[in-house]
């Protein structure tokens, strides 16, 4: 496994839509693992194909831990609304209000081609969305409902007794 470098803003890359992966082997594995480990790495929630360069329809994210593996995923079920922060690791720090389903399923391959249902509820409908979208070409910023300024981020403190 390899950590890759996040491909950021300004890349032509991040506006294109990938291709759907019709060969499930070791070099899809390989992409896979080394998404993991770079997810890891950046400490984030969710990684797209052509965030690492590869316009591939593969995405990572993590649910509590643990590391879900989509290939060629398609939303097949949205429900309910959520107005949430989000960032990404392509544009970092910063950070808008999005809007986004608050429940999807997803229907999608893992990586041996087989097929896999996978639903999720908040903040996973949301990272969900927010990969998927990296596939088509589309930034959270284009769907940004405002903008968070830095001070907005900042813990508030608190007056300690």
């Amino acid at each position: 496994m390899a950590i890759r470098n996040v491909v950021k803003l300004g890349d032509d890359i991040l506006r294109k839509k990938s291709k759907p992966v019709t060969e499930f082997n070791e070099k899809l594995n390989q992409l896979l693992d080394d998404m993991k480990e770079t997810l890891k790495s950046q400490d984030g929630v969710g990684l797209a194909a052509p965030q690492v360069g590869v316009l591939k329809r593969a995405i990572v994210v993590s649910d509590e831990g643990n590391m879900i593996e989509l290939i060629n995923p398609v939303v097949v079920k949205a429900s309910g609304v959520q107005e949430n922060v989000e960032g990404c690791l392509s544009i970092p720090g910063k950070y808008g209000i999005t809007k986004r389903p608050r429940k999807v399923t997803v229907k999608a391959q893992d990586r041996n081609g087989n097929e896999i249902m996978v639903t999720g509820t908040d903040l996973l409908a949301r990272c969900l969305c927010h990969e998927i979208d990296h596939l088509n070409g589309i930034l959270f910023i284009d769907n940004v409902i405002r903008m968070l300024e830095p001070e907005e981020l900042q813990p508030k403190n608190k007056n300690k007794k």
